[in-house]
């Protein structure tokens, strides 16, 4: 694959890791100082305040950073390639629906403090992981990758991501996070792919965490679960297509 020599720094597979890797290393970094319990998080102002807002915010500052250095800022935030067909909003419509729904549960021990570090750190996350796993690293993915290798990859470190949690409180179990969020990582790459930008994705991931956080438990995550292995089959069907048309166009003659 080639890369787009109209940005800063042209885009390969290490750059996009590299930044990836830094973001970890802020996050968990903060949680480590801040003395994390994973299963606790939502517990109360105070965890959320440290657990939550902090270090996603820390974050931040380092992704922002590293995609204002690359130069790759218009590719990671808007889509280079064909949309979609449009049923593919099917997906992303009933993870929608589904967070909606979430919120009908039982809310009474939030308070309103806590709503408000909710409500910035759901906006944080959804903002930094799609920025750093479906957004800069699909750039670099794709300087080397087809579609189909760029859907699978980008998404496998996404829900990586989410390893490193069972050493902070969920233990081996927490190791289904990481099969989980790459179902539910799938529909948001689809989301990405549909809607022509990143925008929706980190929507749609901060609705998702905010819900979850807000009330968790319930129907909710069984049929998102459900959705994310449809997803997936369909991921497969459409990025193999283009990868193969991909393949066509750039074999000579």
């Amino acid at each position: 694959m080639t890369a787009d020599r109209s940005l800063r720094i042209a885009p390969r597979v290490w750059l996009g890791v590299l930044a990836y890797l830094l973001y970890l290393a802020v996050f968990y970094g903060v949680w480590i100082f801040n003395g994390i319990d994973y299963n606790h998080i939502g517990d109360s102002e105070d965890t959320l305040w440290k657990w939550y807002v902090a270090p996603l915010a820390a974050g931040s500052i380092v992704i922002i950073i590293i995609v204002s250095i690359y130069g790759w800022w218009r590719p990671a935030l808007f889509e280079t390639k064909k949309r979609l067909p449009a049923w593919v909003w099917i997906f992303p419509g009933i993870l929608a629906l589904l967070a909606v729904l979430g919120l009908f549960g039982d809310t009474s021990r939030v308070t309103p403090l806590m709503w408000v570090f909710l409500v910035i750190g759901s906006l944080l996350v959804g903002f930094n992981e799609e920025l750093v796993t479906r957004g800069q690293l699909i750039v670099a993915l794709r300087s080397r990758f087809g579609e189909l290798g760029v859907w699978f990859f980008s998404t496998l470190l996404f829900g990586l991501l989410h390893l490193p949690n069972t050493l902070f409180g969920t233990g081996l179990p927490g190791i289904s996070q990481v099969g989980i969020t790459f179902l539910i990582g799938t529909v948001l790459y689809l989301l990405r792919r549909v809607s022509g930008t990143l925008i929706f994705a980190m929507a749609l991931h901060a609705l998702w965490d905010f819900s979850s956080f807000a009330a968790p438990g319930g129907l909710s995550g069984i049929v998102g679960i459900l959705v994310g292995i449809v997803a997936v089959i369909f991921a497969i069907i459409l990025t193999r297509r283009e990868s193969r048309a991909e393949k066509a166009v750039s074999a000579p003659a």
